[in-house]
């Protein structure tokens, strides 16, 4: 029996969960500005109590890579390795688009279109990429800025469904007889639980001394302008 703690702070949610066998378990998380430094251990322990489990007896850890927010992916990261190394346990990381379109493609079994998710990057840049129904990737990740004509060339074939919390600033520009758009939240640890599993059985693990969450883009600190 496989138990693995997940962790995603990828975006304004902050989120934690227990899994077992591909199954989740435990669950908690909240939506809100700045709170992953001083909720994310808090939620870890909920779900630990929840599922009655003693730390040792996780398998593994597993974290949202990327890309999202600079900031809580630093967090989620940093906690998640600290916990690998102070447990011994193997860390596996989620590519956090993947993980959104999984927990898309699970609430709409019935879907046999693409799915499009999207992480805000301020502006009219969202960090995105497009999966078919089996969850296999139709397009790189990138940070792109979208116009009218993004997803062009695929909107005319398929049927897309727009997700994350970068799709809503985006409908206007996008907005075709194959577009759709959820306004639900698929960031949610919840969603690596199936991901996580076949991981794990994978043994594909991450090297806990080295892995650095995938940011896509650089960090940029900027001085404000002088009144």
């Amino acid at each position: 029996m496989t138990t693995i703690l997940q962790i995603e702070t990828a975006t304004q949610v902050c989120s934690a969960a227990i899994s077992r066998n591909g199954k989740t378990i435990a669950l908690k998380e909240e939506m809100a500005n700045n709170i992953h430094a001083g909720s994310l251990t808090l939620f870890i322990k909920s779900v630990m109590d929840e599922a009655g489990l003693k730390y040792e007896e996780l398998d593994a850890i597993a974290v949202s890579k990327g890309p999202g927010s600079y900031t809580g992916l630093r967090i989620g990261v940093s906690t998640a390795k600290g916990l690998c190394f102070a447990l011994d346990k193997p860390l596996i990381a989620i590519d956090t688009l993947q993980m959104m379109a999984e927990g898309f493609a699970t609430q709409h079994p019935e879907n046999k279109g693409l799915i499009c998710s999207m992480i805000d990057a301020r502006r009219m840049e969202v960090f995105t990429a497009v999966f078919d129904p089996k969850l296999q990737h139709c397009s790189p990740v990138e940070a792109k800025i979208i116009d009218e004509q993004s997803f062009g060339d695929l909107l005319k074939d398929h049927s897309i469904t727009f997700i994350g919390d970068g799709a809503a600033k985006c409908a206007e520009a996008l907005s075709h007889e194959h577009a759709s758009f959820s306004d639900a939240n698929f960031n949610s640890a919840s969603n690596m639980s199936r991901l996580a599993m076949e991981a794990f059985e994978a043994a594909n693990f991450e090297d806990v001394a080295y892995f650095e969450p995938f940011y896509l883009k650089d960090f940029v600190l900027t001085t404000p302008k002088k009144k």
